[in-house]
């Protein structure tokens, strides 16, 4: 029997999760009053986010498995600690090189804690409950990716000392989070930890290859929006407005969760060309909004891109499932998710580079051209491939 203290559990979890996710974008929309405090570019913004993509990934890819053998408790109680005191270290970070740390902290953190909270989710829901589960996971998790930069907008603009109120707030919202995980049960029994490197069988790389590169692209747009936005809204207006910066990213993210979720029983493998579409318009939108300096543009460029996103992630998320054999799919999954993150963190850095020598407004604008070329080929490329692989397997 479901009872009332397993759904306390469930929604508990989904709190956690939520929560890392809200803290790892806190940042995003202050880095413009962090450069002016330490005199810092925009490549070294985009190092910011690289690094913590660099951390991430090996840690997910080792605290999976982790997690299966000891416990869920066993790595989550570590990783919401690590996330408090990354979130500390911003508090009362007095040099780029704390910056630096403090991400690299949370990108341990919420990569050791994704994949095991996101199972823990799972575990906690009532048998028939699978779906709602990953449902709730995909909310929290993208959800928290978009509140982390609105929360941080609307308290730095509205509370004194905008450097360190943001993460006193999220600080004690990690306290139940803290409490959320301390009472997952005890396994009752260990295995073996070994570490694993995700493999793509052969009959599969086609597909996954295809898919990957479009989540990439659809991934990257998500980088820039995160690392340079802010940025690019205050000079586009000539003024410093955190809360706008804070919104336009959260806009984004709200778009791709809204597709994600509403779309979440008609988006199916093709859906991702479409989607690439959609991220093509975004981009062209992004671009002009630079060219014509018009804030509604890029708003409309953030939820045309959002809404690109979600579908490219959830269509390509589903085929590359879909086209894995059962006993090879968390490997495949998890190598998906190694692309997914590829692209936040590492086209940006491209962005920031060209920033210091164009500026930031024409690097943003061939950045989104470049990328939106990329889309369409990958969509004309990707399309007929999708077409040939379900005729053949019209039944999968």
């Amino acid at each position: 029997m479901y009872a009332a203290r397993d759904r306390l559990r469930f929604w508990g979890l989904a709190y956690a999760l939520l929560l890392l996710l809200t803290g790892t974008n806190l940042a995003t929309p202050l880095y413009g009053l962090y450069q002016q405090r330490f005199g810092f570019s925009p490549v070294t913004v985009t190092l910011i986010f690289a690094v913590y993509v660099a951390t991430l990934i090996p840690a997910l890819l080792l605290a999976g498995p982790l997690a299966d053998a000891v416990g869920r408790r066993a790595v989550l109680v570590p990783a919401v600690l690590l996330a408090m005191v990354g979130t500390g270290l911003f508090a009362v970070a007095g040099s780029v090189g704390a910056l630096f740390l403090a991400r690299i902290i949370q990108g341990a953190s919420v990569g050791a804690a994704s994949g095991a909270l996101t199972a823990a989710i799972a575990d906690a829901a009532p048998p028939d409950g699978q779906r709602r589960a990953s449902l709730v996971a995909t909310a929290a998790s993208v959800g928290g990716l978009g509140l982390g930069p609105l929360l941080a907008g609307l308290v730095a603009e509205l509370a004194p000392r905008p450097l360190l109120m943001p993460f006193l707030v999220e600080l004690v919202a990690l306290l139940p989070a803290l409490a959320a995980v301390l009472l997952i049960p005890a396994p009752r029994e260990r295995h073996r930890w070994r570490p694993r490197v995700p493999r793509v069988p052969a009959d599969a790389r086609s597909i996954f290859w295809l898919s990957g590169i479009a989540s990439f692209l659809a991934f990257s747009v998500t980088g820039l929006f995160l690392a340079l936005a802010p940025t690019f809204i205050q000079t586009l207006s000539g003024r410093r407005s955190l809360i706008l910066g804070g919104a336009a990213v959260a806009l984004m993210i709200a778009a791709s969760v809204a597709a994600q979720l509403l779309g979440s029983r008609i988006i199916t493998p093709r859906s991702q060309i479409p989607g690439l579409i959609a991220l093509t318009l975004g981009l062209l939108c992004l671009a002009a909004s630079g060219l014509w300096q018009s804030l509604p543009l890029l708003l409309i460029a953030a939820l045309a891109a959002g809404i690109g996103q979600g579908v490219v992630f959830l269509g390509g998320l589903s085929e590359v499932t879909r086209s894995a054999a059962a006993d090879q799919r968390a490997s495949v999954v998890s190598a998906f998710y190694v692309l997914v993150y590829l692209g936040v963190g590492v086209p940006v850095i491209g962005a920031g580079v060209l920033a210091t020598r164009v500026g930031l407004v024409t690097s943003v604008e061939i950045f989104a051209g470049i990328v939106a070329v990329c889309c369409l080929v990958s969509a004309g490329i990707l399309h007929p491939l999708l077409r040939r692989h379900h005729e053949l397997q019209p039944a999968a």
